[in-house]
């Protein structure tokens, strides 16, 4: 009898990663497709949608040629706050994706700033171009295409796994983690909130159905396959990560690094309080049953590394950097703050900049390099210190590329004063997976897929709390004046 396999899909910022999975959520093979990011004008960033749906066809369809078994179950998880519009009868996008980096919409919050008070009590996030409402309005605003398509009646729009989903055959439709990432969903009320829907200006009935993040979700097929998908799970990439980070249970902290770094708290089933520059989001719907979780985000972290890498030429590539920055034992007094697609939590200054500061003549390559992973550390301990009020961290989750890196992982426990824990597979496209195989019953609870994905990795702080809190205070005081946070 042939083995059952269970399918993650991980449809990232940059990439697209597919990785079958045995029964034990044990990786067994792997394809990954990059995808472009065009930047047609200052602040914006896009990508094709037909780029992106070639991306996880082509993937998928390399695991499924000699594919070792059968597939049972597929779960996905996508890029979060990032939207487009399409046409329902041809499929055909008639708007890019309006990637979550965007800033464009920040007229559109500038116009609606009388109702940012209104919008933040219902929604629980602050005003800020990363949530797709103001991404949403834009488009029906400024896109010709869009205000064609919508006067016509052949409208839809969504995040880009509705998009994923309505293409490939099951169902115009999202899940509860999605829609509270979008500022159009009140924590605790079932679907699109009609309200904050009128603020912003977008007909709900060009928004997907709302259904729980796992179960029988339908069936992804394509020409290019030799089988239809049974998808049971459908997430955000960073509630896939949570799950596949073993963060299941409240008081679990994962922190994800990628493009830029993602901290979630597991909080449980009571709906959490925006507090401190964190995000209550919701972390999954199963069975009509709601876990949240707190949210903070660091925008750029791999970004600023590749942009050091390309435009200033520290080094060929992030891994190189790394390698640089091990080769010596301080940054002697240069900092780098990594905000090129501003500033997340816990401040939300969307007009922000990167800066590279604190140099004089005798700053090495190697300084600057080792300053720029010391900035994505403290950067995440901002977050950290936020979710301490509400979350005791005993330790940190972390995944993604960047934590191949030793040294990344050795300061990131000293500036958070906890052991850092990393575990072996890729956490978002396992937690995909692992949600996926709950919604088919392949796995009985999350609470047991988490148990097979143990950590193999645990980095110990070096540092004493006086150095952690002398040094925190000093990293704040820089963020305050490069940032102008008054």
């Amino acid at each position: 009898m042939a083995p059952q396999l269970i399918l993650g899909i991980d449809e990232g910022t940059t990439a697209v990663k597919a990785v079958l999975f045995d029964e034990r959520l044990q990786p067994l093979k792997e394809a990954r497709r990059d995808k472009q990011n065009r930047h047609p004008q200052p602040g914006w960033v896009e990508q094709d949608g037909e780029q992106v749906l070639s991306a996880v066809v082509e993937a998928v369809a390399e695991l499924l040629e000699n594919a070792p078994g059968e597939v049972v179950a597929c779960g996905i998880d996508h890029q979060g706050e990032s939207v487009l519009a399409w046409d329902p009868g041809t499929g055909k996008p008639v708007s890019p994706i309006v990637v979550w980096q965007d800033k464009r919409s920040q007229e559109v919050l500038h116009r609606l700033a009388d109702r940012e008070d209104e919008v933040k009590e219902k929604s629980g996030l602050p005003f800020d171009p990363y949530f797709s409402a103001a991404k949403l309005a834009w488009l029906i605003e400024h896109d010709q295409s869009v205000q064609r398509a919508r006067e016509a009646g052949t409208l839809r729009m969504g995040t880009v796994d509705s998009f994923l989903c309505d293409r490939l055959g099951a169902g115009f439709a999202t899940d509860g983690s999605t829609i509270s990432r979008t500022q159009l969903h009140t924590l605790g009320k079932p679907g699109f909130d009609p309200a904050l829907c009128d603020i912003f200006g977008i007909p709900i009935e060009v928004l997907p159905e709302v259904r729980d993040t796992v179960g029988d979700l339908g069936a992804l097929r394509h020409p290019d396959w030799p089988t239809d998908l049974r998808l049971t799970g459908q997430t955000v990439d960073q509630q896939a990560a949570l799950a596949g980070a073993g963060c299941v249970v409240p008081g679990r902290v994962k922190a994800t690094y990628g493009t830029g770094v993602f901290v979630l708290a597991h909080v449980g089933d009571e709906i959490p309080r925006p507090v401190g520059g964190l995000l209550p989001t919701v972390a999954w719907r199963i069975d009509g049953r709601v876990e949240y979780a707190l949210d903070g985000g660091v925008f750029a972290a791999g970004a600023m590394l590749e942009w050091m890498c390309r435009e200033l030429g520290i080094a060929e590539t992030p891994a190189a950097l790394g390698g640089l920055a091990r080769g010596v034992d301080e940054s002697a007094g240069a900092l780098v703050l990594p905000g090129l697609a501003g500033i997340g939590a816990p401040w939300w200054k969307p007009d922000a900049r990167a800066v590279v500061a604190g140099l004089h003549g005798g700053t090495t390559r190697a300084n600057v390099a080792r300053a720029a992973l010391e900035g994505i550390a403290w950067r995440v301990a901002d977050v950290v210190a936020a979710i301490r009020d509400s979350v005791d961290v005993d330790a940190l989750r972390v995944d993604g590329g960047l934590t191949n890196e030793p040294l990344m992982l050795q300061l990131q426990a000293d500036a958070i004063g906890a052991p850092v824990e990393a575990g072996g597979a890729d956490a978002t496209v396992a937690g995909a997976a692992a949600l996926g195989a709950v919604g088919a019953g392949v796995i009985g609870s999350l609470a047991d897929a988490a148990e097979l994905l143990p950590v193999d990795r645990r980095v110990e702080p070096t540092r004493g709390e006086t150095w952690r809190r002398a040094e925190h205070e000093r990293w704040r005081s820089f963020v305050a004046a490069a940032a102008d946070l008054g």
